[in-house]
């Protein structure tokens, strides 16, 4: 069975829109997930599952998790390979792991993302790789202009996701490429 990555948006934030991992990863049990483990409190879960879509598994979990949590969550999957793949793109390869994040997106952003009003937002830097956004920002993601004018407005996107710092990154490719 392949390993997926479940990202979840906007759980566990500053105390609203709680849920516990145990409840999380018995929802995903309940889903027919196998080998099932979460990392860390902000909605990230890696699975095996023998879905042949993505699509479809991603709004069964979102379905469940609604249910379950009473409020709905955006949730965007990867398989592990595409993960893997979502590191060796990065376009910022020599960026410090502390200021590089990723936006994982459920479809591909527009082609002119990448260079809105670049000179604005210098030094941060945001370049677009298939389904992702990659953000280099110097001062941190609280401090970012160009995360608030790129990551807040999905529409300026094209389309709804959820972002997580490389270092998360980097821990669920291992834990992915383990199953």
């Amino acid at each position: 069975m392949p390993a997926y990555v479940a990202l979840l948006r906007g759980i566990n934030v500053g105390g609203n829109r709680m849920i516990k991992m145990a409840d999380l990863r018995e929802i995903f049990v309940a889903a027919d997930a196998d080998d099932v483990a979460t990392y860390i409190q902000s909605g990230n879960v890696v699975f095996t599952h023998a879905a042949r879509s993505e699509p479809t598994l991603a709004a069964e979990l979102e379905k469940r998790i609604a249910k379950a949590a009473g409020f709905s969550v955006p949730v965007v999957l990867r398989t592990a390979g595409q993960l893997a793949r979502v590191i060796e793109d990065s376009p910022f390869p020599d960026a410090d792991a502390d200021h590089l994040h990723v936006a994982f997106l459920a479809a591909r952003p527009p082609a002119n993302v990448p260079t809105v009003d670049a000179r604005a937002f210098a030094p941060e830097r945001c370049a677009a790789v298939g389904r992702e956004l990659y953000l280099y920002l110097p001062d941190g993601m609280g401090r970012s202009k160009l995360a608030a004018a790129v990551l807040a407005k999905p529409k300026a996107i094209g389309a709804g996701g959820t972002a997580r710092n490389w270092r998360t990154v980097l821990k669920l490719n291992e834990l992915a490429s383990a199953r």
